[in-house]
């Protein structure tokens, strides 16, 4: 009875029992699962209130404590550097994959009979980013206090770099301001932990919504782009993923285990962000550096999306067989280049990928923005994907990253995954 309640116990064993549940109610009482929606948000709502007091205290009390200015700059040219490579190969295999399997061709789609009314504010969000130099501005806050209210990740990290920058400066007077903030941080933490208790909750309302809203029958309809992108997704994530876990010295399988929690919560509720502080908290009890997760986990959010990468290349072109919108290899090439700057912008919230989309269609009009009205229906199921994907191409970019800065417990990190130590919820 004990080992059964221990296993019942388990968080991922619950996320699974609740999105049966509402894949269940879904299927069988498609408004009442639609009408789920608000517990799916309330519960990615409670997760993000938490995000930018856990980023701020983490990189402050993490850069504070190194005070090693060089060090600090060192480690972000890194994972910079991480970040353009693993993104840019997403997006050349999303990129040869559409072409090979070209999902959209034959649909013969008229773009005059389309209705765009229902994409018109996911282009009007679309427009209003700017471009790359409104892009930069929009990381200087216009407060101190005004990046925790606006909710802008890079901004939080900005003043969190400025912060434990300042406070390693000022040597041991500082250490009081630290202690302070990371007792602060470690309450928020425990936080997270109560809040976490509701993830099986989030993410069963988050499939019954999916469910209830669009239907099984919309997945067959555009079901070749569906199998298409997660067969890509699955290949880049054991292929990809998984060398650069082997090359950092860890088993792949056993590290997939290790964040199963986060990975089931996320394909509930399509929401990178629900599991941030959870995960930034098992990097660390993994022997990561309290630094590199804290510093390196956040920008990825913004800086490291494979996930979104593939989904968009495959998109855009799908768009253009589907409309019978000639490219050559040059045009493809034009808006790879689009996407490796517009993909950087895409953050760990649903529909993310879809507004980045709208971006780079008004960016390369040759393809038929109303297009976007054909994944509408289905964006909800491709989300899933691209936002699993971009969670564990996090989660590895971050070891990755310790292990090229020498910032990971090798060691600590074998043993526990093979489970010769406790994990962190264990303990």
């Amino acid at each position: 009875m004990q080992g059964v309640r221990r296993f019942f116990g388990q968080l991922y064993v619950q996320v699974l029992a609740g999105m049966a549940i509402g894949i269940a109610i879904g299927v069988l009482f498609p408004h009442a699962g639609a009408a789920l929606k608000p517990l799916a948000d309330g519960f990615i709502k409670l997760i993000k209130m938490l995000l930018a007091p856990i980023i701020f205290g983490t990189i402050t009390v993490g850069i504070a404590q190194m005070r090693d200015l060089k060090h600090v700059g060192r480690l972000g040219a890194k994972a910079l550097v991480y970040f353009e490579i693993l993104t840019t190969i997403a997006l050349l295999i999303g990129l040869a994959v559409v072409n090979i399997v070209r999902p959209g061709e034959g649909m013969n789609i008229d773009t005059a009979t389309i209705d765009a009314t229902a994409i018109a504010g996911y282009k009007a969000a679309a427009e209003g980013e700017g471009g790359i130099v409104a892009f930069l501005l929009r990381i200087i806050p216009d407060s101190f206090l005004g990046a925790f209210t606006q909710g802008s990740m890079l901004q939080v990290i900005l003043l969190a770099l400025l912060f434990g920058v300042g406070l390693g400066r000022m040597g041991e007077s500082g250490r009081p301001v630290t202690d302070l903030i990371d007792r602060a941080t470690k309450a928020i933490f425990e936080i997270v932990a109560i809040v976490m208790r509701l993830a099986p909750l989030g993410a069963g309302a988050g499939m019954a919504f999916t469910i209830g809203k669009y239907g099984l029958g919309t997945l067959w309809s555009l079901g070749y782009l569906l199998i298409a992108l997660y067969v890509t997704t699955i290949v880049f994530i054991v292929a990809v993923l998984g060398t650069v876990t082997r090359i950092a010295g860890l088993p792949f399988l056993a590290f997939l285990g290790f964040i199963r929690d986060e990975i089931l919560v996320v394909l509930g509720t399509c929401s990178t962000e629900a599991v941030l502080p959870r995960l930034m908290q098992k990097l660390e009890h993994l022997g990561v550096a309290r630094p590199v997760v804290g510093l390196v986990l956040p920008a990825g959010y913004t800086f490291n999306a494979d996930g979104t990468c593939i989904y968009l290349t495959m998109a855009a072109i799908f768009i253009a067989q589907a409309t019978n919108t000639p490219l050559a290899l040059t045009d493809q090439i034009v808006i790879l280049g689009v996407l490796m700057l517009t993909s950087k912008g895409s953050a760990g919230v649903a529909g993310a990928g879809f507004v980045t989309l709208a971006a780079t269609m008004s960016v390369f009009p040759a393809i038929p923005a109303s297009g976007l009205v054909l994944l509408l229906g289905i964006d909800r199921f491709l989300n899933e994907a691209r936002a699993v994907t971009n969670l564990i191409g996090n989660s590895v970019a971050t070891v990755a990253v310790a292990r090229w800065d020498g910032a990971l417990d090798v060691e600590r990190a074998r043993a526990i995954l093979a489970r010769e130590k406790p994990l962190a919820e264990d303990r």
